[in-house]
């Protein structure tokens, strides 16, 4: 059960997960590398989010299968009314292969999912108005637009994101600067970039930099580099993206299954298979909900009967020696199917009255 856990405890983390699709309590790790605490000291349960992945699930809209020990039942795929594999990314190496889909904001997915609704035909361009990029928890900046545009258009690319800085003079620090950093590229061990920074200012790798502390709270990412007062900024700034995570590269690989088939896909087949499957499980979610309208108007047609020959209904089921009589009885003098009947029976006595005529007539 381990494995388990630890992929529920993933699914808590906001700094790994764009929407996090479980709400956790107690400590389920952090940016810092943390381990979470033993599953006895934690509590989970789906976020508002998550749940929408369930919607419509009891309404035969995706088929179920056999679990390991065909002792349950278990859904092939989730309706899936969010678009996750888009919107949380995923990453994972099976078989040879490997997929690296990064998240995305669910709002530009939703416009570009509509617009595409709309327009079939439209092009990676088209659809970049609306998806801009990728939007990873931890934020950070991304450079440039041509990583991006070759992901979307191919399946294959380079993105690259920097930390988010500002710098500032230090309070009292008589005209010294320091570099405040707030957003880190994702998945970037917060505690191992401090300490890498730490490292090269001992081993004079990086020049300029008197301290670094790590200020981070509840309120959010905090790291200070406080500089000399001889050092520059931006030359500071470039040693840093050049020698730490703090410029890092994404490399997107958009392999997904297609038909129970690994493909590299582009953004707008993503979108598409997309619209596809949700077109399927609105249509069965449409034939499930008729045939239950269909089927309680069958029974209606049998109760509406019934209201009609009231009396003759309630003598000929006291003149029937067991339920099984009197279901055959009612079937051959009014023309009953064996539902109705049973409806019938099974209806309590005060829904005989005038009273629920107009319920079953609306």
């Amino acid at each position: 059960d381990q494995s388990v856990y630890d992929a529920m405890v993933r699914l808590a983390q906001d700094f790994s997960m764009r929407y996090p699709l479980v709400d956790g309590q107690g400590n389920f790790g952090s940016i810092d590398n943390d381990p979470p605490a033993a599953m006895r000291y934690t509590e989970a349960r789906l976020s508002a989010i998550a749940e929408q992945m369930l919607v419509d699930i009891d309404k035969d809209t995706v088929d179920f299968t056999a679990n390991f020990d065909d002792s349950l039942k278990e859904p092939t795929v989730l309706p899936a009314l969010l678009p996750n594999l888009l919107v949380n990314g995923s990453s994972g190496i099976a078989v040879g292969m490997a997929t690296n889909i990064p998240p995305h904001n669910l709002s530009e997915v939703c416009d570009a999912i509509a617009y595409l609704v709309d327009n079939p035909e439209a092009t990676v361009d088209e659809i970049m108005e609306f998806v801009k990029g990728p939007d990873f928890p931890t934020a950070g900046i991304i450079l440039g637009k041509d990583g991006i545009r070759s992901a979307y258009a191919t399946g294959h690319g380079r993105v690259v994101v920097r930390a988010k800085v500002h710098v500032s003079d230090i309070p009292g620090g008589m005209g010294r600067r320091q570099i405040i950093v707030t957003e880190i590229p994702y998945q970037t061990n917060k505690a191992a970039l401090v300490e890498r920074i730490a490292t090269l200012i001992k081993d004079k790798k990086v020049l300029g930099i008197s301290e670094i502390r790590d200020e981070s709270d509840r309120q959010g990412m905090r790291i200070v580099i406080e500089l000399k007062r001889e050092a520059q900024p931006p030359q500071v700034l470039n040693q840093l993206y050049k020698y730490t995570a703090m410029q890092s590269a994404f490399f997107v690989n958009m392999l997904a299954l297609v038909d129970g088939q690994p493909r590299v896909i582009s953004l707008k087949e993503a979108l598409d298979y997309y619209i596809l499957f949700r077109q399927e499980i609105i249509t069965r979610r449409s034939k499930f909900e008729l045939a239950q309208a269909k089927a309680r108007a069958h029974i209606l047609e049998g109760l509406k009967i019934a209201l009609d020959n009231i009396d003759a209904v309630i003598r000929t089921i006291r003149e029937s020696e067991t339920a099984e009589v009197a279901r055959k009885n009612l079937m051959a003098n009014f023309n009953l199917s064996q539902i109705q009947a049973q409806a019938i029976l099974d209806m309590q006595l005060r829904r005989l009255a005038n009273l629920e005529r107009s319920k079953i007539m609306e």
